[in-house]
């Protein structure tokens, strides 16, 4: 994978599905958690589908709260950036809250990207598992799949990141991880200019998360409405065939008058 700003989502995109696991079922994310448990080695199909489909639905809460949050860091620096119009410089106690704000900008994008890499993740297993799921019409546009279209969101996201941080004459790698990120703030923060240009790029950058994590969001709510649509046809299945079964067991015997009593005889 090439480095791309935000580097930390290989440590990351496990984490988030990981997060939402725990609050799901404590005996499968404890394991889960082991490390070497993936998803294709959960105890029984029954069981991952039960996992998939509701931490699905926490996910889609999940990135509801993530874009209000970014949205949030929006506003705020907005408002550190009229601050700064009318001082010379921020004082040291509000620049603080300024570089708390744009380490969380920067872990909220981290955790988009996992969020997309395991949706893409849970949308291979399942298709591996179940033939029905992978023949299972998703209507995305050009005949893609799920896996696909996330991996699009989580380049087209990188990409948009390091394209703005680019322009402002910064690199992906000052960006990459909480300890390079508040590093950069630091240095950015001995002058007016630098903490100029660090409100513009936050703002900027968490402005273009809002719009990301809402396509995200849309991302995921298809994928989750899918996956119901799936379970519901394939319980109407089940439900169909045990209708038979019953019709056939329960079907009433006619006597055959004037054959021969069948009897054994010895």
């Amino acid at each position: 994978m090439p480095k791309h700003s935000f580097s930390t989502v290989r440590l990351a995109a496990g984490a988030a599905f990981i997060a939402v696991m725990a609050h799901v079922s404590p005996a499968v994310s404890g394991a889960a958690t082991g490390g070497a448990t993936e998803w294709t080695q959960l105890l029984n199909n029954g069981e991952l589908v039960t996992l998939v489909t509701k931490s699905a639905e926490q996910i889609n809460n999940q990135v509801t709260q993530i874009t209000q949050l970014a949205q949030q860091i929006q506003n705020q620096l907005r408002i550190y950036e009229n601050m700064l119009q009318n001082t010379a410089q921020l004082p040291n106690q509000v620049w603080g809250q300024v570089e708390n704000d744009l380490n969380r900008l920067r872990s909220l994008a981290a955790q988009g990207q996992g969020i997309a890499f395991s949706m893409s993740n849970a949308d291979d297993v399942l298709k591996q598992r179940f033939q029905s799921y992978a023949d299972f019409k998703t209507n995305l546009p050009s005949g893609t799949s799920f896996a696909s279209t996330y991996q699009n969101w989580s380049t087209t996201n990188r990409d948009t990141i390091a394209g703005t941080l680019k322009a402002a004459g910064l690199t992906a790698e000052q960006f990459s991880s909480e300890e390079s990120t508040m590093s950069s703030l630091r240095t950015m923060s001995q002058s007016a200019d630098g903490q100029m240009k660090a409100l513009q790029v936050g703002h900027q950058i968490a402005a273009q998360q809002v719009a990301q994590f809402q396509k995200l969001r849309g991302l995921v709510s298809q994928q989750t409405t899918m996956m119901g649509t799936w379970l519901q046809s394939k319980q109407s299945d089940k439900d169909l065939a045990q209708a038979r079964r019953e019709q056939f067991f329960n079907a009433p015997v006619n006597n055959v008058r004037g054959g021969e009593t069948m009897e054994p005889r010895w």
